[in-house]
């Protein structure tokens, strides 16, 4: 099922979107996250299942509301042809697909980058709109950002969550938002805990905020802050 966790504009002071995160629901209650079983799903090759579920539950939970909503995909699911198939499937009935945003994790699996920009290209006819997720982990190519016409950059939390006390984390995350600033693009924080967190962000010039500081993951919108 997915839950949903906000992301606040931090000029309108107001909850604008939201992410759809994956989570599984036990018989007896329990919600299992997606680090216990994202791994095995995608060794026993069920992982294609879980994104079909994720866009249709998301696209039916959101098509009456107001709000842009989020979904995550991976390069697998970019070259999965059933998977894209599905996709075009949906978008084609989904009355306002540019409240849609698709988040592709940012990582050096990514190989074939024609077949991405392709993906995004085809994609964006509907009005959709992406986003780079976990932006600055790792190996963070800034030229494919150029190539890929994407509309958001999501800052890691391996760099958020230090951003208070690590003066690297925070020039890395500096440079991020006004790289993203000079080509037009919108960055969201994520993995923000606290206001002190939140308050040096808003100075450095990030546009959204996410994190448990604005609220939870949950199986309802959690529309205030």
């Amino acid at each position: 099922v997915p839950y949903f966790q906000p992301i606040y504009n931090i000029h309108t002071k107001k909850i604008e979107k939201y992410e759809s995160l994956v989570r599984i629901i036990k018989d007896d209650g329990t919600v299992v996250s997606p680090y216990e079983f994202l791994e095995i799903a995608m060794k026993s090759k069920l992982y294609p299942s879980i994104t079909r579920v994720m866009i249709e539950k998301s696209f039916d939970f959101f098509i009456d509301k107001e709000y842009e909503f989020s979904i995550n995909l991976s390069i697998e699911d970019v070259v999965n042809k059933n998977t894209t198939k599905f996709i075009f499937e949906k978008l084609r009935t989904f009355p306002e697909p540019k409240r849609i945003v698709f988040e592709i994790l940012e990582s050096d699996q990514i190989q074939d980058y024609e077949e991405l920009k392709e993906f995004i290209k085809k994609v964006k006819v509907f009005g959709c709109k992406f986003a780079i997720d976990d932006f600055g982990s790792g190996y963070s190519n800034f030229s494919h950002v150029l190539e890929l016409n994407i509309d958001y950059l999501k800052i890691d939390a391996s760099l958020v969550k230090h951003i208070t006390t690590d003066e690297n984390s925070r020039v890395i995350t500096k440079t991020i938002i006004n790289f993203a600033s000079t080509l037009g693009l919108k960055t969201i924080a994520e993995f923000v805990e606290d206001k002190d967190s939140m308050e040096l962000l808003e100075k450095m010039g990030v546009n959204y905020i996410q994190g448990y500081h604005i609220g939870k993951p949950q199986a309802t919108l959690n529309t205030t802050f």
